[in-house]
């Protein structure tokens, strides 16, 4: 059984940090990598032109190895979620009549590409709203999202985990009902994969991407993102010299190649070989690895769930367990129990979530201990008592 991971944190014991879905911590040996290659390039010429290859392609293995993906080359590195959903839409064709399916509150960055798609060429967002009713509300939202997508849908745009309260979403009946109208699954697992399991064979997105700085445990404008076959002739949003044919051959750069390389190596964000960030999100990949992702969401799940119960019986609402998580829980307060209160007593114990959409967002990782919640519970009985 897997137990806490502090010891490679630098928190103050008297921090309870719940809040990795804002931001995770560096764990130390990604922290030390992230020197190690600093101190490097303070020596250019020993970076030498395999350097500018083979990390990357070794990140891009561990990636694959993460979600379950048997070819490291549909893996393309990007230096955010946006990034990676802008080299998407550019090569997404809808014309009016047609529609793009997305939940409500989608985060920004998996909206305003496919928005400015729609403006630029018709169409429509069909956003499914977020069910008014809190009991029950995960399972009618999923049944809403499966209901919304028609033969005139051309691409569902989903998260595996809502980022605002947690909500889960039922990739696998997406991506049926997908498949039966034949459009595309674009799936943002920020908020995801790392400490929920993915599995790609199982879900066949045409793409998914993630952001590295939040479960991925890794430096911030880093991302993964991995692209399906529909995608292997498409047009990225910039071109590369690195991305090319032969690319490596730097003494023949000149000799202008209309080729890529083959699969998403075309979407690689320039400069991809970052030489700092490569390292680090290579280290927490490691770890990550290491721990195994279905170990650390059982982690979540065993450390929070007394105290998730506390707060339940004090009157708070939770989510039915088949639609929610362990590592990212919405837990929304009830009406008498004042806001503004909560956000003071939390912060005058050192006790560190966020409040999105309502609810208030809990999200633990391997550093976090029982006395975390236990601070917590402590500030929500206060304001009740007062």
């Amino acid at each position: 059984m897997l137990t806490c991971q502090k010891h490679l944190f630098s928190i103050p014991d008297e921090i309870s940090y719940l809040n990795c879905s804002y931001m995770s911590p560096i764990p130390e040996p990604v922290e030390f990598a992230g020197y190690q290659a600093i101190a490097r390039k303070t020596m250019p010429y020993e970076i030498l032109i395999p350097d500018f290859f083979e990390p990357v392609n070794h990140l891009k293995s561990l990636f694959s190895k993460l979600i379950n993906c048997d070819d490291p080359e549909r893996i393309a590195i990007v230096p955010s979620v946006s990034y990676g959903i802008s080299s998407v839409a550019k090569n997404v064709k809808i014309s009016a009549g047609q529609n793009i399916v997305a939940i409500d509150e989608i985060f920004p960055s998996n909206f305003y590409p496919w928005r400015r798609l729609t403006m630029e060429n018709g169409g429509e967002i069909k956003v499914v709203k977020r069910p008014d009713k809190i009991e029950g509300r995960g399972r009618v939202w999923n049944e809403r999202l499966l209901e919304a997508i028609d033969h005139h849908t051309v691409v569902v745009a989903v998260p595996n985990v809502h980022w605002a309260d947690g909500t889960l979403f039922d990739l696998r009946a997406i991506r049926l009902r997908a498949n039966e109208v034949g459009a595309m699954l674009i799936v943002d697992g920020t908020q995801s994969v790392g400490a929920l399991p993915f599995n790609l064979a199982e879900i066949q997105p045409d793409m998914l991407v993630c952001g590295g700085y939040k479960w991925l445990l890794g430096p911030y404008s880093m991302g993964m993102a991995y692209f399906g076959e529909r995608f292997d002739n498409g047009v990225p949003i910039e071109e590369s010299w690195m991305n090319r044919k032969d690319s490596e051959r730097f003494e023949n750069l000149t000799t202008y190649q209309d080729a890529y390389n083959p699969k998403a190596h075309r979407y690689n964000m320039g400069e991809n070989s970052q030489f700092i960030g490569v390292p680090m999100l290579t280290a927490a990949l490691e770890l990550i690895l290491g721990w195994g992702v279905e170990n650390i969401q059982e982690y979540c799940k065993n450390l929070s769930a007394p105290y998730i119960q506390k707060l339940v019986e004090l009157g708070f609402h939770l989510e039915q367990e088949a639609f929610r998580c362990n590592h990212l829980i919405g837990i929304r307060l009830p009406s008498e129990i004042n806001l503004e209160g909560v956000k003071n007593a939390t912060l005058q114990r050192n006790v560190y979530v966020s409040y999105r959409a309502g609810a208030m967002r809990i999200s633990p990782h391997l550093y976090n201990e029982p006395k975390d919640f236990e601070r917590l519970v402590e500030a929500v009985e206060a304001v009740i008592k007062n």
